[in-house]
């Protein structure tokens, strides 16, 4: 049986419940996150910005076509899992030393921020207290 090249790096990126996927392969530098372009997914420039990143700090813009797809959280979550998944990806590429760089950047640490737990005998949220009847 002939030995398979890998087409695409995969790698996975998380940000409090957002979770991505990410197939990242040699290409025209088209990505799509749940089979939208990138752009219409995460409008603006501020977004733009963010996802780009990865590539800027590589110097591989428009090196690479990605296929992603993310669930759960909000969009400001789902797009930092992108942006880690990304990261992932372009890390396990053998031919250019993109960890050190990514590293350096902090893109490659998962942010571990999430939503704190809402404790028992407390009103609605995690640290709202109860009124006091008292005058």
């Amino acid at each position: 049986m002939a030995e398979m090249k890998q087409t695409y790096f995969s790698a996975v990126g998380r940000r409090k419940e957002a979770i991505a996927r990410i197939r990242l392969m040699e290409g025209k530098g088209v990505i799509t996150v749940n089979t939208k372009p990138i752009h219409e997914y995460f409008p603006g420039i501020v977004f733009q910005k963010a996802y780009q990143k990865p590539f800027e700090v590589t110097k591989t813009s428009g090196k690479f076509t990605a296929q992603i797809k993310v669930l759960g959280g909000g969009v400001p979550s789902q797009l930092g899992a992108v942006v880690h998944g990304i990261s992932r990806a372009l890390s396990k590429i053998k031919d250019g030393d993109y960890r050190k760089l990514l590293k350096a950047e902090k893109l490659l640490t998962r942010d571990p921020r999430a939503k704190e737990r809402r404790k028992y005998g407390n009103a609605q949220k995690a640290r709202a207290k109860k009124q006091s009847p008292k005058r």
